[in-house]
């Protein structure tokens, strides 16, 4: 079965494209101070999550898309939400707004606004519930552009302020933050989990592990960094299925093979695809364009953290299981039928992704 993953992988990498998507849960903005002290709001989030929050019907889940003339109607009710979830202000008063704007964007909705803080004192602040008032998981992205140099914030239900005409955040708080993500990306990405776990279930000794996760962390470092800096870009939604397909072929070797001394080269061949998914997830947030690589190189680091404890949480669970299931000469059959069914069910699992993703 081996043979099967290089022609699918030069398959997959021959139909790189750039493509553009919304993620569910997470707004992405951008905010922009000019020295007049206008400010210049451009907001999108998934149009899913736009017909949850106020109730209407724009998004089309069978064609992942907004419909333009639904958006065009139900614009007075978004831009409603807008208005009593966004504002700018300077000190305490409100910064008048201008004419707002409300678009389809693919799967998405965009908001445009400009706020005038010319006739306000006091720090310029920028205050978004959008989202995450309905949903404590949800994040913003905020981009900020002010001086020529931009930077990034991350705002959330306990976090909703910016404040502009402060001084930019420091490098290290940057990769602290772009670490956090990466954890929570990959303790999130349930495929992510189901494949680590899969590829690890008849790993019995620590070097066999050790070789699968370096070559796992070296391959999708690889394309991680190729795509975060957009050197190579695959469409998601191809990205997306062949992580399910991985998963599933993973699941079944299982069945087939239990030499993991081995598995180093299939965990490496299928890093490059997590690799890209891992971008994915790191296109919706951005890179600040005067820290690109440390923010990377936390964003890489976060996930292997998150991949490391994992895999420490896996292990123990096997070893404990072989010690539990050898007190007598069926202990191994008995272990053996637990991976079986444990593999089983992530197959089915990756099956169901796949359908789903296809």
């Amino acid at each position: 079965m081996r043979w099967l993953q290089l022609p699918w992988l030069a398959a997959l990498l021959a139909i790189a494209l750039p493509a553009e998507a919304h993620q569910v849960n997470l707004v992405t903005a951008r905010v922009a101070l000019s020295p007049d002290r206008t400010v210049s709001v451009e907001l999108g989030l998934k149009g899913s999550d736009v017909d949850r929050l106020i109730g209407t019907k724009t998004y089309d889940s069978r064609q992942d898309a907004v419909d333009p003339a639904a958006a065009e109607a139900a614009g007075a009710a978004i831009l409603a939400y807008m208005r009593a979830h966004l504002a700018v202000t300077g000190g305490a008063k409100a910064c008048p707004a201008g004419d707002a704007a409300i678009l389809a964007d693919g799967d998405g909705i965009i908001y445009r606004d400009s706020f005038a803080c010319a006739g306000v004192g006091g720090d310029i602040i920028y205050r978004s519930t959008v989202l995450t008032e309905k949903d404590p998981a949800a994040r913003q992205i905020v981009l900020i552009a002010q001086d020529r140099q931009e930077t990034q914030a991350l705002l959330d239900a306990g976090n909703t302020t910016v404040t502009l005409s402060n001084a930019p955040p420091s490098l290290w708080s940057t990769m602290q933050r772009y670490v956090l993500t990466g954890i929570e990306h990959i303790f999130l990405g349930y495929d992510h989990v189901a494949f680590l776990i899969a590829v690890v279930l008849w790993a019995r000794r620590l070097i066999p592990v050790v070789k699968i996760v370096t070559a796992f962390t070296i391959a999708h470092s690889v394309t991680l960094s190729l795509t975060a800096l957009d050197v190579l870009v695959i469409p998601g939604s191809i990205v997306e299925a062949a992580i399910a397909a991985s998963i599933v072929f993973v699941a079944v070797e299982n069945f087939f093979s239990r030499d993991v001394d081995k598995r180093w080269r299939m965990a490496f061949l299928f890093g490059l695809i997590h690799g890209f998914g891992f971008a994915g997830a790191l296109r919706e947030i951005g890179l600040p364009p005067n820290a690109a690589v440390p923010a990377l190189a936390a964003f890489n680091i976060g996930v292997e953290i998150g991949q490391v404890a994992i895999v420490a949480l896996v292990l123990p669970a096997l070893g404990l299981l072989d010690r539990l299931t050898t007190t007598d000469r069926t202990g191994p059959v008995r272990a053996a039928r637990l991976v079986y069914m444990v593999s089983a069910a992530i197959s089915l699992l990756g099956g169901y992704w796949l359908l789903v993703r296809i």
